[in-house]
């Protein structure tokens, strides 16, 4: 029986067709996986489950009875429950505060039945959580549990999972798949996005393709694979190999020493970390979230200031210099952001001002010459197959992936020695992530230095020649990428024992 049934769904943005005539149904006891590159609707298709949305058109059944979902509160009611990216919990609470806010009569119920009661929820669904724990001393697959408590604990039937394990480790991703399989064996459907194809094919039973905004094809996970799957979302046959290119390790380029950093309320977020990095070398970061990789990038790339230890590019100390310094020393780096609106780019100039961006001090004259930056936007476009009106767009108005795809394009342009790459292809679909896993390889076959910062284990075993793996700010393991596991690279995220590469490797 379908538990969820969507019809002839249609939506709109001004002149953007979202979703069109979409068709969706998921049953009783299903784990439905939703598929597609950015852009084909699959946001857009969820949110209108979930109230966010309201269709311009179609029909939405749950349990067979047409509803009108124009609220979040009516979705609540109709035991619909969405887990975003970014969880909705706060911080200073504790989990049974989190999970009693917004309930009716609060102030009127016994707690310690109500804590009984939870309790309950969370042994019948293998829900592991400290109810009296604060959520900023969680970690991010606590957080991720105490989300699925909340919503199943007010009622959801149906869980929409929207990039559940983007930032898991393995061993929390297979804890989130045991949950998964215990609300399939109590009734629930869940809805499963995500861009890993691996994760899909695990975990779902059936699977729905979107593409530009319509329903391509809805399969058994059973009877279909990887290619199949990648064809369907892109309209043609995709090459899911990542060639990691023989290329002999050169001279090494940076040396990090004992490095040292602290926020703002003075906490060591980086601790006596050391390595180093030759030229033609992808150097993978792993970590679960909050380990120091962004301290990092920003400590090497002059954006956060360093308590102690050393940088050293190119035989010449780096520390305290500024940005710019950087540059006008001839240092050529090159420093993709986690946050590309916020750090990376303008949103409010267009492609073409963001090219001017990066590279009009080296410009001589009063007069800025626009021409080299209108081709170098021109190529990029052409190049990551960028969705823009025209290269004199506005950057916030197109999509996050394009976005990203933009940042890319413009940091690689700029021919660097030392490429720092902060999770280069998160929320990117699967076309467009191997075409920047090429990118990346052609730079290091060029002689250039990488460190790439990335969250999928599958990616930084293939694409890196060695993973440095961070654990609450310090080092707690340097591996050979041929040779290590993902279950070994979960045990050091985790805190585990591991071993530190010695002479030969490092």
């Amino acid at each position: 029986m379908n538990l969820i049934s969507m019809e002839g769904i249609t939506k709109t943005f001004g002149q953007v067709v979202a979703n069109k005539n979409i068709r969706f149904q998921v049953k009783t006891g299903e784990i439905h996986a939703l598929l597609g590159e950015n852009g084909a609707g699959k946001s857009t298709l969820v949110n209108m489950l979930s109230g966010i949305y309201t269709p311009d058109s179609g029909s939405i059944f749950i349990n067979g009875k047409p509803v009108r979902l124009n609220s979040p509160r009516v979705a609540i009611d109709l035991g619909i429950g969405m887990i975003h990216q970014h969880f909705k919990l706060v911080d200073v609470m504790t989990a049974r505060e989190n999970i009693l806010l917004g309930q009716k009569g609060t102030f009127f119920i016994n707690t310690e039945k109500l804590t009984q009661k939870i309790a309950e929820f969370s042994a019948r669904f293998q829900l592991d959580i400290n109810l009296d724990k604060k959520v900023y001393d969680m970690s991010v697959g606590e957080k991720q549990t105490l989300e699925i408590l909340k919503v199943l604990f007010r009622g959801a039937r149906i869980l929409i999972l929207d990039e559940p394990t983007a930032v898991l480790t393995p061993q929390e991703t297979r804890k989130l798949f045991r949950i998964m399989g215990k609300m399939k064996e109590e009734g629930c459907a869940v809805i499963f996005i995500t861009h890993k194809m691996n994760e899909v094919l695990e975990v779902s039973d059936r699977i729905t393709v979107l593409r530009k905004g319509e329903t391509v094809k809805t399969v058994n996970t059973a009877e279909t694979d990887t290619r199949e799957l990648a064809e369907l979302m892109v309209g043609h046959p995709v090459d899911l190999a990542i060639k990691r290119p023989d290329h002999p390790r050169g001279r090494v380029i940076l040396q990090v020493d004992q490095l040292t950093v602290e926020n703002e309320e003075q906490v060591e977020v980086l601790k006596k970390v050391s390595f180093d990095l030759a030229e033609g070398e992808i150097l993978g970061v792993a970590g679960v979230a909050g380990s120091g990789q962004k301290e990092l990038c920003e400590a090497i790339a002059g954006l956060q200031p360093i308590k102690e230890g050393t940088i050293i590019f190119k035989q010449e100390s780096i520390v305290g210099l500024s940005p710019r310094q950087i540059i006008t020393r001839g240092i050529s780096m090159s420093f993709i952001p986690e946050d590309r609106l916020g750090m990376g780019l303008v949103a409010s100039m267009d492609l073409v001002d963001n090219m001017i961006l990066k590279d009009y001090q080296n410009q001589k004259g009063p007069l800025i010459n626009r021409k080299p930056a209108v081709t170098k936007a021109k190529r990029i476009v052409e190049k990551l197959d960028i969705s823009t009106p025209s290269v004199f767009h506005p950057i916030k108005e197109l999509s996050g992936g394009n976005i990203q795809k933009v940042l890319v394009g413009r940091e690689l342009e700029s021919r660097p020695d030392l490429l720092i790459t902060a999770y280069p292809v998160r929320g990117l679909d699967i076309n467009v992530s191997y075409k920047i896993y090429e990118l990346l390889n052609e730079e290091k076959k060029k002689g250039v230095a990488i460190l790439y910062i990335g969250e999928d284990l599958d990616v930084l075993l293939e694409l890196c020649d060695r993973i440095l793996v961070l654990y609450s700010g310090r080092v707690n393991g340097i591996l050979p990428a041929a040779k290590t596991t993902k279950e070994e690279l979960g045990l050091l995220m985790t805190g585990g024992k591991g071993k530190l590469e010695e002479a030969e490797g490092a």
